[in-house]
């Protein structure tokens, strides 16, 4: 049984929080999802401490507990000074991993103060699931809090580890995950259509095979499409796709699914594609129009560039229209897209997810999850 922030007495949280969260956006989406558990914390604790990460850092080393050689964009100073616009509360940086010294840091600061350690992933410990590690964290705080959904599909000391030594909850924004994704896991309304796109084929691979008896159509764009294209005998030339061997005895068998619907025409560049056309934008219309649930992981095409937006946007459009329809979207280029035109709160649920939200809708466990359950 998972213990939840939101439903536990608020008694059991008057000591110092060790709060997981996620920041690894190009903008601060993430951080604004997890604001409400942040001032819950701050009504019911003595002090925060805010452990997170930001890409996947590598040639640095760390000296006397500073990180050294890594790149600067992937320190977490600039979320400090970001969060602390948006919570109007100055947010203490550590830059350095001297935790002797870290805790008396803690330990002399006055009561509401909130700190934010510099990137875990600059600790070679923090993606082996160290136990020496998730030791030194939990000097830092009297209790856990994971409200970091969208990492907790990878078995990190900040995930895992750490839930073995102190008490650990869910926050706010990962029960929504538990509860808004769990209604499709559990009983979707049907028509349940899924819409696939971004780069990686590979990534949605598992959700198109757990759910080829339950869903009704699968709209493919992106390098998903692509890769299915090529299977079925197009010449995509040089457009992205998964090259991955290992992989491709099972998009064989997706490739011929009937529920498998890809683009009947394209968005060409040069010798590659960039969009789905306007006849695929009108089909994939027309089938979202009389949807009951909806998920969408993953532009249909190249949105970083305007010309290539047409195909996303109608999907986009689409499901807005459908009022009737139960919608998700999740993924950091998906929402980056809908933010970008102001669609992003007209959808039923936002998740923080990308990966994440694939892996649980695909019904595999998450270790961030089952470690909660365990504890």
């Amino acid at each position: 049984m998972i213990h939840f922030l939101r439903t536990t007495n608020s008694k059991m949280f008057r000591g110092t929080a060790l709060l997981r969260l996620d920041f690894n956006t190009k903008d601060d989406w993430r951080m604004r999802a997890v604001l409400p558990t942040i001032q819950l914390l701050l009504k019911t604790s003595e002090k925060i401490v805010i452990i997170s990460h930001r890409g996947r850092p590598q040639g640095g080393k760390i000296v006397n507990g500073i990180p050294v050689g890594f790149e600067k964009s992937l320190n977490l100073k600039r979320d400090a000074e970001s969060l602390s616009r948006l919570l109007g509360k100055k947010i203490i940086f550590i830059p350095h991993f001297r935790f002797v010294e870290i805790k008396k840091i803690i330990t002399t600061a006055p009561r509401g103060s909130i700190f934010l350690l510099e990137n875990l992933r600059f600790l070679k410990g923090e993606e082996k699931n160290d136990a020496s590690l998730a030791r030194q964290l939990s000097t830092c705080a009297d209790f856990y809090v994971n409200d970091a959904f969208a990492v907790s599909h990878r078995a990190n000391t900040s995930i895992v580890a750490i839930t073995k030594i102190l008490p650990s909850y869910a926050g706010l924004e990962f029960e929504k995950e538990i509860i808004s994704l769990g209604k499709v896991m559990k009983a979707p309304h049907r028509p349940l259509i899924f819409v696939i796109g971004g780069a990686k084929a590979a990534d949605k691979l598992g959700i198109i095979q757990y759910f080829k008896n339950k869903a009704d159509w699968f709209l493919l764009g992106g390098g998903s499409a692509n890769t299915m294209l090529r299977l079925r005998g197009y010449d995509i030339q040089k457009s992205i796709a998964d090259n991955d061997a290992g992989d491709k005895k099972d998009f064989k068998k997706i490739s011929k699914y009937k529920k498998v619907i890809l683009p009947q025409d394209c968005v060409w560049k040069g010798d590659a594609i960039f969009d789905i056309g306007v006849k695929t934008a009108q089909q994939f219309s027309t089938i979202i129009s009389d949807a009951k649930t909806i998920i969408w992981s993953g532009p249909v095409g190249m949105t970083e560039k305007r010309a290539y937006e047409h195909g996303s946007a109608s999907v986009a459009r689409a499901i807005i229209k459908n009022r009737s329809a139960f919608s998700i979207v999740g993924g950091g280029e998906t929402v980056a897209f809908l933010k970008k035109h102001g669609l992003d709160k007209k959808f039923s649920f936002i998740s923080t997810g990308g990966g994440a939200m694939l892996d649980f809708l695909a019904g595999k466990k998450l270790p961030g999850i089952e470690a909660l359950k365990k504890k």
